[in-house]
């Protein structure tokens, strides 16, 4: 099939190039030359994001947010009225379901079917194939496009109508970051007793506490590790998302605002563009004690 996939990120990049191993033809774009010139140099076309509207059978979009997805698919330059006749659009970016909500429409309005797909798991995850992928909008376009979805993740969920695919994503999130505040928040304990955050790490993972976010975020707090596999400057703006969402429909989320205040303070600390991860060094900074040694 002939995929067009806008949007080179930490993410964008990895899955853009899973697709080419598995024998699809590719146009890309991004703002980014040097993360385009990566991908060309793996086998894909670089092109404008209106060409590639108007060629390929299928666009991907993996981009920062609303506004920008907004932007490149139906703003005043997106690439809609250049669309192919019976151009399928699946945006795997993390937007607010309410704005994937108008995008569908515009894509409808114009003659393109679209399937949202946020994904979950980080770049690990993006590179090996293995993401999760949470999808909305018309099932049987769904069934059409799973078999290129599962190029790139290894869970793929159909959620339900228009929205429900970031509406996912949104609880994925607020649980992400509660766990990885849980986890920082169990091993500063041990650390301030006088007992080893490693210690304490090996004997709970096993046990019921155990869970992915521990073995992938845990580990990365002990080796004071911030190489960002999924920034916080992303994470704030998925809890934004989320709070505004629940606000309009009128969900409580107390924990996430917690949460989102520690980010607040690490990105105004400079941190934004660290492993959300670095959510222990909030706890680091309050007790004055660093988790590694």
């Amino acid at each position: 099939m002939k995929i067009g996939f806008i949007g080179l990120g930490i993410m964008g990049k990895p899955m853009s190039k899973n697709l080419l191993k598995a024998g699809h033809e590719l146009m890309v774009s991004d703002l980014n030359q040097s993360a385009v010139d990566e991908v060309v140099a793996a086998g894909a076309v670089a092109a404008d994001n209106n060409t590639i509207a108007a060629e390929c059978d299928m666009v991907i979009t993996m981009l920062p947010n609303s506004p920008q997805v907004k932007e490149v698919v139906c703003g005043d330059k997106g690439f809609l009225p250049s669309a192919k006749e019976g151009l399928i659009l699946i945006d795997m970016s993390s937007i607010a379901p309410l704005a994937s909500q108008e995008v569908a429409k515009a894509c409808e309005e114009k003659g393109v079917r679209m399937l949202e797909a946020p994904v979950s798991g980080g770049e690990p995850k993006a590179i090996d194939g293995t993401l999760s992928i949470m999808c909305g909008g018309d099932e049987a376009l769904f069934e059409e496009c799973v078999t290129v979805l599962k190029v790139m993740g290894s869970d793929v969920v159909y959620c339900g109508a228009s929205g429900a695919g970031n509406t996912t994503k949104l609880a994925n999130q607020i649980i992400v970051a509660a766990n990885i505040a849980a986890v920082s928040e169990g091993f500063m304990l041990a650390k301030k007793a006088g007992v080893d955050p490693n210690k304490v790490y090996a004997a709970i993972r096993g046990g019921l506490a155990g869970s992915t976010v521990m073995d992938a975020k845990g580990t990365m707090m002990l080796a004071n590790n911030t190489k960002p596999g999924f920034k916080i400057d992303l994470h704030i703006k998925d809890l934004n998302n989320a709070v505004d969402t629940g606000h309009a429909v009128g969900a409580p989320l107390p924990m996430t605002a917690v949460v989102m205040e520690m980010l607040q303070n690490l990105h105004a600390d400079g941190m934004g563009q660290c492993d959300h991860s670095a959510i222990a060094k909030y706890y680091e900074k309050m007790a004055n004690e660093h988790l590694y040694d």
